[in-house]
């Protein structure tokens, strides 16, 4: 069993002025999938304090997977991919790639997300909009492969040679 961290990047929601609904829906989705969430937690919009909390989860060495909700889009305070670039070791296109792909599925407005993904040390980061709904797509997009992937970057030994899923 993989552990994982729901990290959810909103002023309103840290401030307490709105509910968060994306990380707690995030965290039950990672929950089914058979991950311990270990540590949930929310920060405002502010490049610094999300980078902070960034590598204080990813550095603990307690989590595989830590996931962002929030702050993607184009506002100029939404910064969570900045953050999560400035923090990575090593990107992961192909998750952010897969996820805005899925999203087009349903709306043209998925070309709009800046999300990324990468790894620092040995966790892979990933974010998610701040839609409950786009949250829960995105994340839908992706979680079949991620178990191989922390496979993988745990040094496990995974069949990258499978034929099918």
């Amino acid at each position: 069993m993989y552990h994982a961290a729901v990290l959810t990047v909103s002023d309103r929601s840290f401030r307490g002025e709105r509910p968060d609904a994306g990380g707690p829906l995030v965290a039950e989705m990672l929950k089914n999938a058979g991950y311990e969430v270990v540590t949930t937690a929310i920060v405002p919009d502010e490049q610094d304090q999300i980078e902070e909390k960034l590598r204080q989860i990813a550095d603990s060495g307690e989590v595989q997977l830590l996931v962002t909700t929030g702050g993607t889009g184009f506002a100029p305070r939404d910064v969570t991919p900045e953050a999560t670039l400035s923090v990575c070791e090593r990107l992961t296109p192909g998750i952010p790639e897969a996820m805005r792909y899925a999203s087009m599925q349903v709306t043209n407005r998925a070309m709009l997300s800046r999300a990324q993904a990468g790894i620092r040390k040995g966790t892979l980061i990933i974010n998610l909009p701040g839609s409950p709904k786009a949250a829960k797509e995105n994340l839908e997009a992706v979680l079949p492969a991620l178990s191989h992937g922390l496979e993988m970057l745990s040094g496990r030994p995974a069949d990258c040679a499978k034929l099918s899923d």
